[in-house]
């Protein structure tokens, strides 16, 4: 019964607030853990001291025959790798190189190709205009004019003749009755003028806008051809430099060609005279 009954739930304090920047409120068995492992290090630290002021400089044992350090003065020990036969690594060697030489080839071809491009991108300078082809419209050939009257001179709509000079001797109200109509007339061609000088303005404005657009356009394509062929260049590099220096170690391993030892010295094979 005393199970059953139900008991109060206690909680942890927590952190206060004004000391939240330290973390979680560390508890006793944080703190167990925490100076159990200080004590270890502690004892290590001590064991490792009392070590270096005893040891010996003249001691020796057979495994330091056998033993290796790294430049720093750290043994190295077996990890347990198997050690590879000299065949089994030839034949790996072989296998990387054969991969390395495919990954030549397609990017040699990709490079070749990308340069292909690249170059008639440079010498067409080829980027269709959006909304029209590169190839300008024929049948346009626009003129433009200082003032007005040059204008009026440049028109090539038809005149019709003056009723003053056909009709010399026609009364005074018919003169001023053509007059008027004349009048009439170069109004409403001045106004039709203007109104095809300013199509005549826009469609050039048009125009210009798009070659301009035009020409950011090419330009964004031959920086990006650029790039990518610089990269591919890059790779190929790479991907020779370490094709050759995979050749020059399967020729070292099977000593048919000289090389420069860890002293520095340089050797080659001796070739059987003939």
């Amino acid at each position: 019964m005393r199970n059953a009954v139900q008991r109060r739930n206690h909680k942890e304090r927590a952190q206060p607030a004004q000391r939240e920047k330290w973390g979680v409120l560390e508890k006793h068995k944080d703190y167990s853990l925490r100076a159990k492992d200080y004590n270890e290090k502690k004892k290590r630290l001590k064991i490792l001291r009392e070590k270096a002021i005893e040891r010996n400089p003249d001691e020796f044992s057979y495994g330091m025959l056998s033993s290796q350090t790294d430049r720093h003065g750290r043994r190295l020990q077996d990890r347990g790798n198997a050690t590879l036969s000299q065949d089994a690594v030839k034949l790996l060697k072989t296998q990387d190189a054969g991969y390395l030489t495919t990954m030549l080839q397609q990017t040699r071809s990709r490079r070749e190709k990308v340069e292909q491009q690249f170059h008639l991108l440079k010498k067409e300078g080829g980027v269709q205009l959006p909304g029209g082809g590169n190839e300008a419209k024929s049948g346009q050939h626009i003129i433009f004019a200082v003032d007005l009257d040059e204008q009026k001179t440049m028109d090539s709509a038809p005149q019709e003749p003056d009723a003053m000079t056909s009709n010399k001797d026609e009364l005074p109200q018919s003169a001023q009755s053509d007059d008027a109509q004349r009048g009439q007339r170069q109004r409403d061609l001045t106004c039709m003028d203007r109104r095809r000088v300013a199509r005549e303005k826009a469609k050039t404005l048009l125009s210009l806008k798009q070659e301009r657009t035009a020409r950011k356009i090419r330009k964004r394509q031959r920086e990006g051809q650029e790039s990518v062929l610089k990269a591919l260049q890059n790779r190929e590099k790479g991907l020779s430099a370490t094709v050759q220096q995979l050749d020059y170690r399967r020729a070292r391993m099977s000593n048919s060609v000289g090389g420069v030892n860890k002293a520095g010295i340089k050797w080659k094979i001796r070739e059987r005279k003939k």
